[in-house]
């Protein structure tokens, strides 16, 4: 075990939590509540335009109704046969008795497949604050930073990135392909900088630094509600980079889209105490998208790549400590922003942008110039128990400890719950060079770029020195 402050207390060693060959058990979902309903489940899922089967919900209430009936009967022929002594079993317990139990078990399995497959494609619960809609129904919440500037495509980041030398699409194209791309110099630089900026952040709020796996598990992905597959496109499309193996034994592999799927993982098939928690960590990786989008100004230059370096915060808590969590990472990312010195706004996203696994949504905008929009640069996202229901992330309450919900689900609250889980970003790196750019591009006389004026908070992070840099 690992003993320190914010560290894990782990009820089993981490070679019998994590063997090489490890399989994560079933997800464990409540049918109980889906079935008990089934009109919200229905009008939520109509809400967040999740892509669910018609029927499924009635169905799981149906499956689930089945499979209790069956490990009914199941569990009276296993407690009779149990009863018999083996002369007696072997008297009173024909083949076509111990058939019938096989038969039963079989369709047990079957029942219990089918309700689990329906259930998996049900989204997550919505707060009841969230709008309702599609993107352009976001409530702006707060507004930071400067006055933005006037629109104007001479500060396009990709103009002034290449007029300075320190951004090539061209190779990048050539060697990969488009949306591929080269920092280079103080592009590169700026990277780095931002990167350990953001991080100092993070670890002053008492976030532990994780460096993570880029390559995961397709389950994992999926139990941490990434989609394989992007059902809005027509066909359907996958949204992430599948390695492939000769080797038909070994697991499916995927390139990492984001450090929330390793770092969700990490905490997989774990049982904490109470006091251990919150669990929370600052994970880098690169991050792989194979869905670049169309071509446009959404998706011009660094604003969506396929691949990029990004910083994410991850939190693990009790299932009433959650919203306060969400709060606490909104605080921490407004503290990076706000050093940064560009205008930035929190929007409380919609019910069509919470995805299947996010409770609640806060993202974060930059005001680009160069874009003349606003563009996203973070999100915070409320899963509760969506993802630990998946990968098995529960906690040990303390004793005489109930939930503050109402007394009577108190008192039939578990002992071991799920825990709850929260992601948000601290850095997407593409992004936040973007909005450095195009607010901090500066000009001759002839309006061509000549430099980038940077936030001091960036300096202390910065290595060797520049000519086209300057600190503010």
């Amino acid at each position: 075990m690992v003993s320190s402050k914010g560290s894990r207390f782990l009820s089993k060693k981490a070679s019998e939590v994590h063997p090489v060959t490890a399989v994560l058990p079933k997800p464990r979902l409540d049918y109980r509540a889906i079935s008990e309903s089934i009109v919200y489940k229905s009008h939520n899922a109509f809400n967040r335009k999740a892509p669910l089967p018609i029927g499924a919900l009635q169905s799981v209430a149906r499956h689930y109704d089945e499979q209790k009936e069956l490990s009914s009967k199941l569990g009276l022929k296993r407690h009779t046969r149990s009863n018999l002594g083996e002369k007696m079993r072997k008297i009173k317990d024909p083949i076509e008795k111990q058939a019938k139990v096989a038969e039963l078990e079989q369709k047990l399995v079957a029942v219990e497949d089918d309700l689990l497959g329906l259930a998996l494609q049900i989204p997550n619960d919505t707060h009841p604050e969230v709008p309702i809609g599609p993107e352009e129904a976001a409530v702006v919440l707060s507004t930071h930073g400067p006055d933005p500037i006037a629109a104007s495509g001479d500060r396009d980041h990709m103009n002034v990135g290449r007029a300075l030398g320190i951004l090539d699409f061209e190779a990048g194209a050539t060697v990969t392909g488009s949306s591929w791309y080269y920092l280079l110099g103080e592009a590169a630089l700026l990277e780095m900088a931002l990167t350990n900026y953001a991080l100092s952040i993070a670890l002053k709020h008492g976030f532990r630094f994780v460096t993570t796996p880029d390559v995961v598990r397709a389950d994992i992905a999926l139990r941490c509600g990434f989609q394989p597959r992007d059902q809005n496109a027509d066909p359907p499309v996958s949204q992430m980079y599948h390695i492939t193996s000769s080797n038909p034994s070994h697991p499916e592999l995927v390139l990492s889209g984001t450090a929330e799927i390793p770092l969700g993982g990490m905490f997989a098939n774990q049982i904490y105490t109470e006091q251990a928690l919150p669990l929370k960590v600052v994970g880098l990786g690169r991050s792989f998208r194979a869905e670049a989008g169309a071509r446009g100004a959404d998706t011009r230059g660094l604003y969506r790549v396929h691949q990029f370096s990004k910083l994410e915060l991850f939190v693990v808590c009790g299932e009433d400590a959650s919203e306060q969590a969400m709060k606490e990472l909104r605080i921490v990312q407004s503290e990076i922003f706000a050093g940064l010195k560009f205008p930035f706004r929190v929007l409380d996203m919609p019910t069509e942008e919470l995805g299947a696994s996010a409770y609640r949504k806060y993202d974060m905008e930059a005001w680009m110039p160069g874009r003349g929009s606003w563009g996203e640069i973070s999100s915070t996202s409320n899963c509760t128990d969506y993802q630990s229901r998946r990968l098995h992330i529960r906690y040990r309450r303390s004793s005489g400890t109930l939930p503050s919900s109402s007394s009577a689900s108190a008192q039939s609250a578990p002992a071991i719950p799920f825990a709850h889980t929260l992601n948000g970003t601290a850095a997407a790196i593409p992004r936040l060079i973007i909005a450095l750019i195009e607010n901090g591009a500066r000009f001759d006389e002839e309006g061509k770029p000549v430099g980038i004026d940077l936030p001091s908070a960036l300096e202390p992070f910065w290595h060797g020195t520049s000519s086209i840099i300057r600190w503010n």
